[in-house]
């Protein structure tokens, strides 16, 4: 049988779908990326935020209408949403064959022989805070030399506003071993850059080693021969620490990059998200990052529309984001999610008013990076290669400054033929809107 993925919402999540097709892989399914040639199709969903509910919902139906126009004979839907919503699916989807929750999904291949065996709904769950074993065979997807490393499950922050622990549980780090094992595998199989994901990514170990270990760990993947990169994601900005900072300063394989969701900058409306920081904190880590690492790049998100959020605290943020000058910035806009906290406040702000918000925190965001542009014309840098541009004498890739799927691209002229995952040498010659474009030295 064919299988076919559609793995929606973060990389940590496709880090799930890629072990599900290990798993299946090594079972001897076959896969296929057209609808109409699927016998299985699996969705791994994600229930973060509404309009991620509405694109998994989306998908469900979109997926479900090969079943009359192709060979599909199996829907699966695992991920958060089977994991938050799975009695509503049952009684309100019967489109769905099979549901997987989030911790389950080393079962994938053992569901759907039982779905084709016993042919009725079969549902694979198990408990929310179970850690699933990391020595399962997975199946990089990502191009150009790139994977996630998924060091942890869970989180334990219980910000007001969030469903994670509902849908992942509480923090549970992998242990160190299992990590260099898989990213050693990474490393043999071509990858060059390790990207570092959790939902949070700083406390790690602190489970394990009854200490923050990440500064450990980047040392140990470091020593591995063939990763070149290392980068760092979903930093919270109050759990940064001395060790942390010292070993990416010094260590040359860890990019001077750095992933710090701060999501607001007014002390209210922190306090009343369930933050564990304040305006002035934030500044004093954005201070001694940039002081220790003068190249560091900053990328933060934001969440406009927060209940309660007036124009006085807008402006606090707009304020913030002119004087940081973050090199990356995300802006969501806030969604009530039910069973949170956040859900039950009064003062919850229209749409229209999020999104005009929104849209001002961007607006002056684009002028700063445009800004920040103008400085690297002239400069050099090492460039990872995700591929060449057809019928041009151009590649595309990313420098240190970039994450792959949410930052900037460079645009390389070169005349030498160039493979995918190469690191390259080219200097900036001008720019194009927020990408850069270079030719190779």
């Amino acid at each position: 049988m064919k299988i076919m993925f559609v793995s929606l919402g973060c990389d940590k999540n496709l880090v799930d779908t890629e072990h599900m097709s290990g798993i299946l892989s090594k079972r001897g399914y076959e896969f296929t990326n057209d609808e109409l040639e699927a016998d299985v199709i699996i969705i791994n969903s994600c229930a973060f935020i509404h309009d991620a509910k509405e694109e998994s919902i989306e998908t469900i139906f979109e997926m479900a209408r090969y079943k009359e126009e192709g060979n599909l004979k199996a829907l699966v839907l695992a991920g958060c949403l089977a994991q938050r919503y799975d009695e509503e699916i049952e009684e309100e989807i019967p489109e769905i064959d099979i549901l997987i929750g989030t911790t389950a999904i080393e079962s994938i291949a053992d569901a759907i022989e039982e779905f084709f065996n016993e042919k009725h709904l079969v549902k694979s769950f198990k408990d929310v805070d179970y850690l699933a074993a990391k020595d399962s065979p997975r199946n990089i997807s990502t191009p150009g030399g790139y994977a996630y490393l998924k060091i942890a499950e869970g989180c334990d922050k219980r910000c007001t506003y969030c469903a994670i622990p509902m849908l992942r549980g509480k923090y549970r780090s992998v242990d160190m071993e299992s990590l260099l094992n898989e990213a050693k595998q990474l490393a043999d199989n071509g990858v060059k850059e390790l990207i570092l994901v959790a939902q949070e990514t700083t406390t790690y170990g602190i489970d394990l080693y009854n200490k923050k270990s990440l500064h450990i760990l980047l040392n140990k993947l470091s020593q591995i021969e063939g990763i070149k990169w290392i980068r760092l994601l979903y930093c919270y900005p109050e759990e940064i620490y001395d060790e942390l900072i010292e070993e990416m300063k010094n260590n040359k394989k860890v990019l001077h990059y750095l992933d710090i969701p701060i999501q607001h900058a007014s002390d209210e409306i922190l306090r009343r998200m369930g933050r564990r920081t304040d305006n002035k904190k934030l500044r004093e880590i954005i201070k001694k990052l940039r002081d220790n690492i003068p190249d560091i790049i900053l990328r933060t998100t934001l969440i406009t529309g927060f209940p309660g959020e007036t124009e006085k605290d807008h402006k606090i943020v707009m304020d913030f984001v002119e004087e940081m000058k973050f090199d990356r910035l995300g802006v969501f806009t806030y969604s009530e999610e039910e069973g949170t906290v956040a859900a039950k406040f009064d003062n919850q702000i229209s749409q229209e008013i999020k999104e005009k918000r929104q849209d001002e925190i961007m607006k002056l965001q684009q002028e700063v990076v445009f800004e920040k542009s103008k400085d690297l014309i002239g400069k050099e840098f090492d460039v990872l290669v995700e591929g060449r541009i057809v019928r041009e004498d151009a590649y595309i890739g990313r420098t240190y400054m970039d994450a792959p799927g949410v930052d900037s691209k460079i645009f390389v002229e070169s005349t030498r033929d160039i493979m995918s995952s190469d690191i390259i040498r080219a200097r900036v010659k001008s720019t194009y809107e927020y990408d850069l474009i270079a030719d190779e030295i």
